[in-house]
């Protein structure tokens, strides 16, 4: 019970930390959990998600650095993804919720593989985002054609 408020009130503060928005700090978060949802945090992931959040936000390497950085901490620290998609449903269209799914796939893939755990997690997103498995699979297929990933038996 202590730490769900724990975790309840450091989820709250990290919204509420000045210099840094709440949706970067999201996205960020849920783009960490998915490169380590597998137990393993590689190079590779850890580039995909500084490189998407420096496309995605208009960010400087350095800051887009930091920012992953940050969203690691954050990642690791909550109990839940509620908080962070939250956040998510609160300013982002739905256009831009599917292509924080093709973002969540492309970090997914960076390894060069697809844990069971990682498609887990992507179909809990989907569900707390409310986008549909029909258009998280399109997504998935968006990313595979993009990455050069033959399609799966």
């Amino acid at each position: 019970m202590i730490d769900r408020l724990r975790a309840w009130l450091q989820e709250e503060q990290g919204e509420l930390r000045s210099g840094r928005d709440a949706l970067q700090l999201a996205v960020a978060a849920l783009l960490m959990a998915a490169a380590q949802v597998d137990g393993h945090l590689d190079e590779p992931e850890r580039e995909a998600v500084r490189r998407l959040l420096e496309r995605r936000f208009g960010l400087s390497q350095s800051a887009a650095q930091e920012l992953a950085m940050t969203g690691e901490k954050d990642a690791g620290q909550s109990t839940q993804l509620f908080g962070f998609t939250r956040a998510i449903n609160e300013r982002l269209s739905r256009e831009r919720r599917i292509e924080l799914i093709e973002m969540l796939w492309e970090v997914a893939y960076a390894d060069g593989s697809l844990d069971p755990l990682e498609d887990s997690m992507l179909r809990q997103v989907g569900g707390l985002v409310d986008v549909s498995d029909r258009e998280r699979g399109a997504a998935r297929r968006r990313v595979r054609a993009r990455l050069g990933i033959k399609a799966e038996d």
